[in-house]
């Protein structure tokens, strides 16, 4: 269980950036809101997923799901640049949470 809210914790970083983001430096009432909510449930679930995964693991695969999923986001919605260099720092990263996952086993 303690995997599950690890990844749900890492969509809401990803939530939570993007709404940063729309929330123009909190000058944004809504965006702003959803940017807090989605921090204290994303911090909460990762405190939880640290009872039995280690703070190494779970750190990392929790802000490499934030950083893909900002990335991803970031493309998809936001018209960021998609480069081969960009490219394969996120093919890096995904590497390494991979290896960080089979590290716990």
């Amino acid at each position: 269980m303690s995997w599950i809210y690890l990844l749900v914790a890492g969509a809401l970083e990803i939530v939570w950036a993007f709404s940063m983001k729309q929330s123009q430096g909190f000058t944004r009432l809504t965006p702003s809101l959803i940017t807090l909510v989605t921090m204290v449930g994303s911090f909460w679930l990762l405190a939880v997923a640290l009872r039995t995964i280690p703070l190494g693991t779970a750190y990392t695969i929790w802000t490499g799901i934030g950083a893909i999923g900002a990335f991803l986001v970031g493309i998809m919605f936001l018209a960021e640049p998609v480069n081969t260099m960009r490219i394969v720092a996120a093919i890096l990263i995904v590497s390494g949470l991979v290896l960080m996952k089979l590290s716990a086993s």
